[in-house]
């Protein structure tokens, strides 16, 4: 697929979710809903439409067109709805209990723009409206599919998914009861990795071949599809921490040397990187081989993913 053809289906997708954003982030309660607080829903348009390549949406969206999803699925709210908890959990990653950032696409944080404790409440408020999102009668016309979904993304989340891995990769700085940082080998690295920033990108993978009626087999090749992009994520964005800028990034670099901790970049090298980043992207194409033209589009995401500037 051609470079700017899928820039333009990138595009278009991340419009398109962020239509729908605004449109569930707008002032007036939804049905159900008492009120909504003005700066409560403020902070929560600041954390979700300040742009952003919206990918994980993008995925869920693309693999639900690979396996055909009919016009009675509505795949770009299931989209947003993950779209909701990946930018809580950027909200609450930016606080200065966590990383302490002050600059989030090349906007002030949350934190920065309102308040601390307003920043917590809009990422509750986001994840849970997220689960609302995802269990909406739109999203499928089976409720067995919509709860799958429902449990899968909450695992995916939780504990034994993106919110534990922001735990170890707490631990691995040293940030309990005054400890040094950890000395992580790869294999611990990358099991981190695959919690705190994997276990999202896979279930968008699966989200959108589950929704479309894809066989176990196909959803069992997405997992596997989803697992190396997270890992080609994290990897790139490890690498754009130590030879990007902020300007360039949208957010500060070189925060992982700073703070002692170990990554597959600093563990390998920056050439050792890039050749692990080129030889997840071929495994990805193997993976949709099967599928010929019709993933295109994914298999042009493994190598955007593994060539991105910010």
């Amino acid at each position: 697929m051609q470079h700017t053809g899928f820039e333009q289906r990138l595009a278009s997708v991340a419009a398109a979710v962020e239509a729908r954003l605004q449109a569930v982030l707008a002032d007036a309660p939804r049905p159900g809903e008492t009120e909504r607080p003005g700066r409560l829903t403020a902070a929560m348009r600041h954390a979700v439409l300040a742009g952003g390549k919206r990918l994980r949406p993008f995925l869920v969206v693309e693999t639900a067109r690979l396996f055909g999803a009919g016009e009675e699925i509505d795949a770009l709210g299931a989209a947003a709805a993950l779209e909701c908890v990946h930018c809580y959990s950027l909200v609450h990653d930016d606080l200065p209990s966590m990383d302490d950032d002050d600059l989030r696409r090349g906007q002030p944080t949350v934190h920065k723009a309102f308040d601390e404790a307003t920043a917590i409440l809009a990422g509750d408020a986001l994840l849970t409206l997220a689960f609302d999102l995802m269990a909406d009668d739109a999203v499928h016309p089976d409720p067995g599919v919509r709860l799958a979904l429902v449990r899968d993304l909450a695992r995916a989340a939780g504990l034994g998914g993106m919110v534990g891995g922001q735990m170890l990769d707490l631990a691995a700085e040293g940030r309990f009861a005054g400890g040094a940082p950890l000395a992580l080998d790869a294999d611990a690295v990358k099991r981190l990795q695959a919690l705190k920033t994997g276990a999202l990108i896979r279930f968008a993978c699966e989200a959108g071949a589950r929704l479309a009626g894809a066989g176990a087999d196909d959803r069992a090749r997405m997992v596997r599809y989803g697992e190396i992009l997270g890992l080609a994520f994290q990897l790139a964005d490890d690498l754009l921490d130590v030879i990007g800028d902020a300007a360039t990034v949208g957010k500060a670099t070189a925060k992982d040397a700073a703070a002692g901790k170990g990554t597959l970049v600093s563990l390998m090298g920056v050439d050792a990187a890039r050749g692990t980043l080129q030889s997840l992207v071929t495994e990805a194409g193997m993976l949709l081989e099967p599928y010929g033209p019709a993933a295109e589009v994914l298999t042009a995401t493994a190598a955007f993913v593994a060539t991105r500037r910010r």
